[in-house]
């Protein structure tokens, strides 16, 4: 197997005699971002008050052909960047009228950026009205969730490629999202933890669908870079705005805010760009390695069939592939996930496995080991036998 753990030197030596199965939560960052972060300063100092549009000129448009090679997208300037996926969240939210209650059809496995929110909205009486599919079983989660699309008309359906806390991907999205009749009902794919790490094309769904994801996870940028794709020729008007949203026309909207006629209508304000620097130089240099989603998906399989060897051979009485939380191994997100007895459980055994110097994380009485490109297969997890 080709190594590509010289992309990574920099972290590796930061870190070394560590075993980081943290990929999923906290991703190594490949050399290349180093300069790339250099020369977010080294421009902002050339620049200085014309950085504005020289990033909106040159910068977004490259990181948006990337990602739209990426994810096969015809329509780059579709694609809206901000700094996290709360705030593109919040603002298709904020594209329904006030005084309307949304019906939303989602999992009880979203990421807390939307979670933590519509549980807020619950809590304001009249804000939203929402339908939770269980994940597990996940054999007939699919179905189940179609059911729900069938039976009731929502106003919003969210819901992830890869659950965050399983790494159980979908891997029927069109058949899924084409259950959907109203045309109105506004779906929202929360791509983060399928982005570059899942093979995904959403030709077939980019007038239909707005798609979130961001650098911090599998594209390796770091954090501070999320973006969304919307469908094209849209009108909405989201009420949670910003300047960069109506860029062409900051000196027409005293009598009525105008938008961009391209995914830029669901900007936001100034955010800092080093971390678009960072993801452009990392898709940059994949693409210069000629490391295809399809590729690195493939590496992480192999990496991950030869580790779920490994645990078994250790005879953990929890870390076992008898534990592993799984529906198809061959389209699963980059990350393996180990139900335990208990929360607790759960922490003592991560905790255990970090004084060790083997970096894990948990959510709940869920362990996950993550993958990445700045691994190989030479395992040692002997510890298992003593905790």
């Amino acid at each position: 197997m080709k190594s590509y753990r010289d992309l990574y030197s920099r972290f590796l030596q930061a870190h070394s005699g560590v075993q980081h199965f943290a990929s999923h939560s906290h991703h190594y960052w490949p050399d290349v971002t180093f300069e790339a972060h250099q020369q977010y300063w080294l421009d902002s100092c050339t620049y200085v008050d014309d950085k504005w549009d020289y990033f909106f000129s040159k910068k977004v448009p490259q990181a948006q052909r990337l990602i739209a090679d990426i994810l096969n997208l015809s329509k780059p300037e579709q694609i809206v960047f901000a700094p996290n996926t709360h705030e593109l969240c919040y603002r298709i939210f904020s594209c329904f009228p006030v005084n309307k209650k949304i019906r939303i059809l989602t999992t009880d496995s979203e990421f807390y950026s939307f979670e933590r929110q519509v549980v807020r909205f619950e809590e304001s009486a009249g804000r939203v009205e929402v339908v939770r599919v269980a994940t597990l079983p996940f054999h007939s989660f699919e179905e189940r969730f179609a059911e729900e699309i069938q039976k009731h008309c929502f106003d919003l359906i969210f819901v992830s490629q890869v659950f965050f806390n399983s790494g159980v991907a979908i891997k029927g999205l069109a058949t899924l999202i084409s259950q959907i009749q109203n045309p109105d009902t506004l779906v929202v794919i929360d791509g983060y933890h399928g982005f570059m790490a899942v093979p995904t094309d959403l030709r077939g769904l980019e007038n239909r669908i707005f798609y979130l994801a961001g650098s911090y996870k599998y594209a390796q940028g770091g954090e501070g870079c999320c973006f969304m794709a919307s469908p094209a020729g849209n009108s909405f008007r989201p009420e949670y705005t910003g300047w960069f949203a109506g860029f062409d026309s900051l000196a027409n909207f005293d009598k009525q805010v105008q938008y961009s006629d391209d995914g830029y209508r669901f900007a936001g304000s100034t955010m800092d760009f080093s971390a678009l620097y960072r993801l452009i130089a990392a898709l940059e240099k994949f693409k210069q390695e000629g490391l295809t989603v399809d590729l690195i998906h493939c590496y992480i399989q192999d990496l991950q069939k030869k580790f779920i060897q490994e645990v078994d051979g250790q005879d953990h009485m929890t870390v076992h592939s008898k534990n592993l939380l799984k529906k198809d191994l061959s389209y699963h997100g980059h990350f393996l996930t180990f139900q335990t007895k208990s929360p607790e459980e759960c922490s003592r055994i991560s905790l255990a496995l970090r004084k060790n110097m083997i970096w894990t994380d948990y959510r709940g009485s869920r362990l996950r080991f993550g993958f990445g490109l700045y691994h190989d297969s030479n395992y040692d997890l002997s510890v298992l036998k003593r905790i």
